[in-house]
């Protein structure tokens, strides 16, 4: 039996950890990834149900849902009817000519959900994000950050492989000859390795700051002059845009007029065809689906492809995941449990401004202001007031084939996006559904956002003590919280647009003590791999504000237990996961891995060491000079 002083996460989980299971069709399992387990068994067994016509709800958009859910799930028609969905697509993108020709129907392709290679979206704006704006993305690159490209990465090649692999099995489904096969691979590995040095890495995309570019439209379009970026937008958005975001400005600046250009369209012509043969595979035959997830079970170690039955069910979600959810929070969350958490959030709210009313190491005016901002926060629990308008539009027709239906449902989505652009902010509007394990704070509306789903055991239940629930639920809602004022969220004030509101004294000091929580965990081993400190940096600052402020909270009752705390915090975090997986996590993720999450974290707490004894020596031990203490 591991103890607590030696390594704490071991000594709360490690017995679980012995006969905890991985699915073979998933990556990891523990914490999160259990009640999710759970809540996909039970939306399983429930459309299991409505698929056979037993206790079909009466809501009209979960009625189509169960429409394109049986569309889905009839395999035996999905084989025989093969390929031959796709090839109309694909004879479409191997007759386009040239880059002219393909550019004057770019449009048409972006508002239909065809291949387009058009990285652009609507967002809004970080000076003012009360409105809606358009932003220049770039387009995706195969292996999953520019880090593997590296000439040493053994990996991004062993990957790249893989990945050439799977698609040559691919393209030989759809009647490509090897010698077109070779043709056509050789030219997206091409184009991809040019994109990989210009677009940018997952720690360059984590610092929000560092993005905001904005262009005048007509400086914008000069990146790209054989782009009709004019005529494009007009159609898309009925005129001309003024200004547009460019997060990925290496790509625009030094790349684009390449990419868009008549001399790259060899390259660009192979990728768009690529992706033509490929975007509905998830639709096609069981052979194309678990063929197509080979490379992605690579990734992350995953042994096996998902069934049929719960492909069918997750792929049929899709369009009406918020629906879903709020069936599920229907049926399983509580107004009780909603009025206490609701209690809690307020709780943690009235601990974080007292907190940051005593914060002597700022200055009186940016105390202030931080809680305006602090003040300002919008809570939403458990599930959305309404669905987005759409919904009710995604009507299936059994007269249509599936991907005709896929095709509508697409094409509502895509234009409900674009309808967003020049538009006020829909702060009402989620961004998961209630029946996800997860819970999110959005910098540009500063909201945080509880699903009904992550507000259970072991992170919330009433049968639990409230320490528990407070170093569970509660140091979650803190998390999410501290948010707003982590490296990424300090930059935003209270309406959630771009604006310094600290003085520069306090900036840098700020500064010195995240850069002290970078160093805790930059370098750390996480399954062979190493932790960078700069990419999960804001979210080690929102545990570490979330665990301070949960704990004062915790404090205040009666029943307060530092024990409880604290081991249902290591609980929480508990993952089993395969190697593959965690090593490709610490390349892309911003979170550190659990295990570190719970020991780097906890070390900074003086109860932490009090409660559990820890001694100069013990390898939990950390000096009390070195502890780290922001909000």
């Amino acid at each position: 039996m591991t103890r607590y002083q030696d390594d704490f996460y071991d000594a709360v989980n490690g017995e679980w950890a012995k006969t905890a299971v991985i699915p073979d069709d998933k990556p990891r399992t523990g914490g999160f990834s259990d009640l999710a387990d759970e809540i996909e068994d039970l939306m399983l067994k429930t459309t299991d149900q409505w698929l056979a016509g037993e206790n079909v709800p009466q809501d009209a958009v979960l009625q189509n849902f169960i429409k394109f859910h049986k569309m889905i799930a009839d395999y035996d028609k999905r084989e025989t009817v093969g390929v031959e969905p796709v090839l109309p697509l694909i004879e479409e993108y191997r007759g386009l000519s040239s880059f002219a020709e393909f550019a004057t129907r770019i449009a048409d392709y972006e508002l239909a959900g065809k291949p387009n290679a058009m990285p652009f979206g609507v967002s809004p704006d970080f000076m003012n994000a009360q409105l809606n704006v358009l932003w220049a993305e770039a387009p995706s690159i195969i292996l999953p950050d520019t880090t593997y490209y590296a000439d040493d990465n053994e990996k991004g090649k062993e990957l790249l492989s893989l990945w050439r692999a799977q698609e040559e099995k691919l393209l030989a489904k759809f009647g490509f000859t090897e010698a077109d096969i070779k043709d056509i691979l050789d030219k997206v590995i091409a184009l991809d390795a040019k994109l990989a040095k210009v677009v940018l890495s997952r720690e360059e995309g984590s610092e929000y700051v560092k993005l905001y570019h904005p262009y005048d439209w007509a400086d914008f379009t000069k990146l790209a002059p054989e782009l009709p970026l004019n005529a494009i937008f007009e159609r898309i958005l009925g005129q001309i845009p003024d200004k547009v975001i460019v997060p990925e400005e290496r790509f625009w600046t030094d790349f684009a007029a390449e990419y868009y250009s008549e001399d790259n369209w060899d390259l660009l012509k192979a990728d768009l065809l690529l992706s033509a043969v490929t975007s509905w595979n998830a639709y096609l035959t069981d052979d194309i689906r678990i063929l197509s997830g080979e490379y992605g079970r690579a990734l992350s170690g995953t042994p096996q492809a998902m069934d049929k039955k719960k492909a069918a069910f997750y792929l049929a979600q899709g369009p009406y995941s918020q629906a879903l959810g709020l069936w599920y929070a229907g049926q399983k969350f509580s107004p009780e449990a909603k009025a206490d958490v609701e209690y809690k959030v307020a709780t943690m709210i009235d601990v974080y401004k007292s907190r940051l009313t005593s914060a002597d190491w700022l200055a009186s005016a940016t105390r202030e202001k931080a809680i305006i901002k602090l003040n300002s926060i919008t809570p939403h629990i458990g599930y959305p007031e309404k669905l987005p308008e759409t919904y009710a539009k995604k009507i299936i027709d059994e007269k249509l084939s599936l991907i005709e239906n896929a095709q509508r449902l697409s094409e509502i989505s895509i234009a409900y996006s674009w309808s967003k652009w020049n538009q006020p902010v829909d702060r009402s509007e989620w961004h998961m559904p209630a029946h996800m394990v997860n819970a999110y704070y959005d910098p540009q509306q500063n909201q945080i956002v509880f699903p009904a789903a992550i507000l259970q055991a072991p992170f919330y239940s009433l049968e639990q003590s409230s320490s528990a629930n407070y170093g569970g639920i509660g140091a979650v809602i803190a998390h999410e919280i501290s948010h707003a004022f982590d490296t990424n969220g300090a930059s935003f004030d209270e309406n959630g647009s771009l604006n310094n509101w600290w003085t520069e004294e306090d900036y840098a000091a700020f500064q010195t003590r995240t850069d002290k929580i970078v160093d805790q965990f930059d370098g750390l081993d996480s399954y062979g791999a190493k932790v960078n400190g700069k990419l999960t940096v804001s979210e080690n600052v929102a545990d570490l504000g979330g665990v301070a402020c949960a704990l004062e909270a915790a404090k205040k009752e009666d029943d307060f237990s530092a024990r409880d705390f604290f081991i249902n915090f290591a609980t929480i975090w508990r993952m089993k996961a395969r190697q593959e997986f965690m090593q490709m996590m610490a390349s892309v993720d911003v979170h550190a891995p659990g295990k570190l999450r719970t020991n780097v974290t906890l070390t900074n707490f003086d109860e932490f060491h009090q409660e559990f004894n820890i001694k100069d020596g013990d390898p939990m031990w950390r000096a009390p000079e070195d502890r780290v203490i922001i909000w």
